[in-house]
């Protein structure tokens, strides 16, 4: 079993390595990604206010084994954008992504969301499966992107 909880502090060295793990696993561990971001070893600093938030996935032993996390997304009105969904490969296959997905839907729609927008990569096949069968389509580039290398870029009406 699992639980989600917010991010705090002592969860910051985990939800870094789970990510920058993640990235170097798909040959994305290359500037233009998070993976380069000062604030990634810092995370529970940047979320938690009315915009944003971050939650960690803790197994039973209380190891975490995911994060899934919204902020908002300036350049189009009502949308939060949603960031850094991360397994370790234990967790992957496992059906907990897509959980992870209605967890933070439901969270951006209680903050007021109308419409969830995400970046990603097409080595990231995996996700973009999760993400289409979520019922993001798929849309042209937005001018404001912050992480150059990312080539795909989805959307939802929440």
């Amino acid at each position: 079993m699992y639980k989600f909880r917010e991010i705090t502090e002592d969860d910051n060295a985990s939800v870094a390595a789970l990510v920058r793990d993640n990235l170097k696993q798909f040959n994305l561990d290359i500037p233009g990604t998070v993976y380069f971001d000062a604030g990634l070893d810092h995370l529970s600093d940047y979320y938690g206010n009315d915009n944003r938030r971050y939650f960690v996935i803790e197994s039973d032993n209380g190891e975490v084994i995911g994060g899934i996390g919204y902020d908002r997304f300036e350049p189009l009105k009502d949308t939060a954008e949603l960031q850094k969904l991360y397994l370790t490969d234990a967790a992957k296959g496992s059906g907990l992504g897509y959980e992870m997905i209605d967890f933070i839907e439901e969270r951006m729609r209680e903050a007021g969301y109308k419409v969830s927008y995400l970046e990603t990569h097409d080595n990231l096949q995996a996700a973009i499966h999760i993400y289409e069968k979520k019922g993001y389509k798929e849309i042209e580039r937005p001018d404001a992107v912050v992480h150059s290398t990312m080539n795909r870029f989805f959307r939802k009406e929440l």
